[in-house]
């Protein structure tokens, strides 16, 4: 099933170009993450980091701009961006293909060494609550001391007045600032095209098996509530180090 790397650039171009209208400040938010897991690995000389659902490396391949010497692995469900991840991005990662969350998943990714940073965009909402939880207590143990999750999301305060707000003045910003640019596909244009695509037709025949059922995520829990489960599961400190509206960088370190 391999891909011409004609085809998984194309698609991953199209693909970064639709994901400017669901992230806020994209680029910014990446920077952020990147800045935070720099310093949470200032004295490891090759750092470990995990990066949650990956897709088709998005920032995978800004970390291993920002800190070359780290070993990077990704980890998706999605045949389809993680083939284009594995021919687009190829030297920024080791990409696994196992579903965060379930019984053994941990298992797949074949550590040899307690990871320092795991890091994750718009990937972990798709979870239900109690995966969520369950998956918070599984990146706590793989972690190293002093470790931390680095989560860029969308997190709704607590309280719909405020979600109303954040929500409101994320939407305004991005109206000022033309943050979005110029889109020309969403994100449900993007899969039907690339459906067509005939050197995808596998990938997507594999795809439908997997996605057979949906599930609800965890959209709707606050950064509060994300924040007791954290530390419910073993995180000792946690915060937020940027937002714009509802979309934050959240750190969670273990002591």
């Amino acid at each position: 099933m391999g891909l011409s790397m004609a085809t998984a650039g194309m698609w991953v171009e199209r693909w970064e170009r639709q994901q400017q209208l669901y992230a806020l400040d994209r680029e910014e938010r990446f920077a952020v993450i990147a800045d935070a897991t720099e310093h949470l690995c200032v004295d490891r000389d090759r750092p470990l980091l995990l990066d949650l659902g990956c897709g088709p490396g998005s920032l995978s391949a800004r970390l291993a701009r920002r800190l070359p010497d780290a070993e990077i692995v990704a980890v998706d469900m999605d045949p389809v961006l993680l083939e284009l991840g594995r021919t687009q991005h190829a030297d920024a990662a080791r990409y696994v293909d196992a579903v965060i969350g379930e019984e053994g998943w941990t298992d797949a990714l074949q550590l040899d060494r307690n990871v320092d940073v795991a890091v994750t965009t718009t990937a972990l909402h798709y979870l239900p609550a109690n995966v969520l939880i369950r998956t918070y207590r599984a990146l706590a143990a793989l972690l190293r001391p002093g470790g931390a999750l680095v989560n860029g999301d969308h997190f709704p305060p607590d309280g719909s007045p405020c979600s109303e707000l954040t929500a409101h003045v994320g939407l305004r910003r991005a109206e000022r600032t033309g943050a979005h640019g110029p889109v020309d596909e969403d994100w449900g244009a993007w899969w039907q095209a690339a459906a067509g695509d005939p050197e995808l037709a596998d990938l997507f025949q594999e795809r439908a098996k997997r996605y057979s059922s949906s599930v609800d995520g965890n959209q709707h829990l606050s950064v509060g509530r994300h924040t007791q489960l954290l530390r419910g599961a073993g995180f000792a400190h946690v915060t937020t180090v940027w937002q714009v509206g509802d979309s934050c960088v959240l750190v969670a370190q273990k002591d």
